[in-house]
C-alpha cells in the first residue's frame, strides 16, 4: 500500500504548482541569479586581445582549458570576469572534505555539529581564495607569455587577479544564495547552466557539418540515438540502489513497550558521483595543458609524453580508466560512505543487520557489499567518460559529447526535480494542516453552540 507521501506525490499537477506561491518565488529567484551569472560571462577582463585569445583557446581546448570551458560556460574562452568559474570552490571543497576524513583535527571539528560545520565552511572559503589567486595569477602570466594582452605588466596582472578572484567569490555567494533562498543545489546549478549554455551552439555546428556533407546522415542518426541511450543509462545507474535490511529491536520507554521495526540502508551503485571523473580528467589532461601554455618551447620529453599520453591514445585511455577506478574507491571509502562510521551509527541507534553482529562485523559486511557495488559503479563511470574519447579519436565524430558533462547534467537535473517535489510536498502538508486546524475550530464552535 502506498504511503501518504507517495500518494501526495502522485497527485501533483500544474494546478497544485500554481498554488505553491513560495515555490514559484524560489524558482524565479533562482532563474534571476542564474541570468546574472550568464551575463557576467560576457563581461571581459580589461586589457585582453580578443582575436588572439580566440585563436589561442582553440588550441587550448584540448587540455584542461577544454574542461574549464565546460565548467565556466565559455567564460574562459571570452576571458570574462567569471573565467575561473566555480571550479576553485569545488576543488577547495573536495580538498577540505578529504582532509576532514583523514586529518584528526578536521575530523574532530566535523563532529562538533553546526559550529564545526561553520568552521569547515570558513576554511573552505580561505582555500578558495588561495586557489583562485594562484590560478588567476598563472592565467595572467600565461596570457602575457602568449602575447594575448594589449598592455602587459604589473598593472594588468594585479587587475586580472583581483577581477577573477572577485568573480569566483561572487559566484560562490550566488551559489549559497540559490541554496538558501532558491530551490537548492546552488553550485551544481551554476555548473549545470554553464554546460547547457554550450549545447545549442554545438548542436548547430554538428548539424551544419551534416548539411555541408562533411558528416553522413547515418552518423547523425547514430549520434542522436547514442546520446539518448547514454542519458537513459546514466539515469538508471544514478538511481540504482542496494538496500541493506536493518532491524531495530523491541524497546521500552517508561511504561510503554514499542515493537521492533524494520528499515533499510540505501547504498548507491555510484556513491562518489561525478568527482572521480573530474579528478581523473584534470590529471590526465595536465601534460597537454602544460604543452599548450609553453607554446613553442615544448621539450623532447614532453613531446614523447604527448605522443603516448595524448587524448585518445591507448595509454591515455588505459590510465584514464585506472584513475577513475582508483578515485571512485578512494573517495567513497574516505568521504562518501565510511563503513566504520555507518556501523557505529547503527550500533548507537540499536540497529543491526540480521545475521550480522553489530560493530566490527557490520563494518566488514558493509565493506564487502560496497566493494562489490563499486566494481560496477567505477566501470560504469569509466565507460561513460571514455565513450566520447573513443568516438572522437577512433571514429572522428566531431561532436561535443563529454561524458563528464552528461553525468553532471543528468545528476543535477534529477536532484533539482527532487528538490521541487520536496517543496511541493511541504506545501501540500501545510495545506492539510491548515484544513485540519480549520475543521477543529468549526467542531469546537459547534460543540460550544450546542451547550
Amino acid at each position: 500500500m502506498a504511503s501518504a507521501a507517495e500518494q501526495m506525490a502522485a497527485n501533483m499537477s500544474w494546478s497544485a504548482f500554481s498554488k505553491a506561491g513560495d515555490l514559484r518565488s524560489r524558482i524565479l529567484f533562482t532563474i534571476g541569479l542564474l541570468m546574472v551569472y550568464r551575463l557576467g560571462t560576457y563581461i571581459p577582463v580589461p586589457g585582453i586581445d580578443g582575436a588572439a585569445l580566440r585563436e589561442f583557446m582553440d588550441k587550448a581546448s584540448q587540455g584542461i582549458g577544454g574542461l574549464l570551458q565546460m565548467f565556466t560556460g565559455g567564460a574562459l574562452g571570452r576571458m570574462g570576469i567569471f573565467a575561473l568559474g566555480i571550479m576553485p570552490y569545488i576543488s577547495a571543497s573536495i580538498i577540505v572534505q578529504l582532509l576532514s576524513a583523514m586529518w584528526p583535527p578536521l575530523e574532530q571539528l566535523k563532529k562538533e555539529g553546526e559550529q564545526g560545520r561553520k568552521k569547515i565552511n570558513q576554511y573552505t572559503r580561505y582555500a578558495t581564495v588561495f586557489l583562485a589567486t594562484f590560478q588567476s595569477y598563472g592565467l595572467a602570466k600565461s596570457l602575457e607569455a602568449g602575447s594575448l594582452v594589449t598592455n602587459p605588466g604589473l598593472y594588468f596582472e594585479a587587475a586580472t587577479v583581483i577581477t577573477l578572484v572577485g568573480g569566483t567569490m561572487f559566484l560562490m555567494w550566488l551559489g549559497e544564495q540559490i541554496t538558501a533562498r532558491g530551490i537548492g543545489n546552488g553550485v551544481s546549478l551554476i555548473i549545470f547552466v554553464g554546460i547547457v549554455a554550450r549545447v545549442p551552439s554545438a548542436i548547430v555546428q554538428f548539424l551544419a557539418q551534416g548539411r555541408s556533407g562533411a558528416i553522413s546522415p547515418g552518423v547523425i542518426v547514430m549520434v542522436i540515438v547514442m546520446v539518448v541511450v547514454v542519458i537513459a543509462f546514466v539515469v538508471f545507474m544514478e538511481r540504482a540502489l542496494r538496500k541493506i535490511h536493518i532491524q531495530y529491536p523491541r524497546r521500552q520507554v517508561g511504561m510503554k513497550v514499542y515493537d521492533g521495526s524494520n528499515s533499510h540502508l540505501p547504498v548507491k551503485v555510484n556513491p562518489a558521483g561525478v568527482i572521480p571523473a573530474i579528478f581523473a580528467s584534470s590529471l590526465m589532461l595536465l601534460p597537454t595543458t602544460i604543452a599548450t601554455f609553453s607554446g613553442q618551447q615544448t621539450s623532447p620529453l614532453m613531446s614523447t609524453i604527448l605522443a603516448y599520453f595524448g587524448p585518445g591514445q591507448p595509454l591515455y585511455l588505459l590510465f584514464f580508466t585506472i584513475m577513475i577506478i582508483f578515485f571512485t574507491f578512494f573517495y567513497t571509502y574516505n568521504v562518501a560512505f565510511k563503513v566504520d562510521d555507518v556501523a557505529d551509527n547503527l550500533k548507537n541507534q540499536n540497529g543491526f543487520i540480521p545475521g550480522i553482529r553489530p560493530g566490527k562485523k557490520t563494518a566488514e559486511y558493509l565493506e564487502y557489499v560496497v566493494t562489490r557495488l563499486l566494481v560496477l559503479g567505477s566501470l560504469y563511470l569509466a565507460a561513460v567518460a571514455l565513450l566520447p574519447q573513443l568516438l572522437r579519436s577512433q571514429f572522428s565524430i566531431p561532436f561535443y559529447f563529454g561524458g563528464t558533462s552528461v553525468l553532471i547534467v543528468v545528476s543535477v537535473t534529477m536532484d533539482t526535480i527532487q528538490q521541487v517535489q520536496s517543496h511541493m510536498l511541504a506545501h501540500q502538508y501545510e495545506g492539510l494542516i491548515e484544513k485540519s486546524q480549520l475543521r477543529g475550530k468549526k467542531r469546537r464552535k459547534r460543540s460550544s453552540g450546542r451547550k
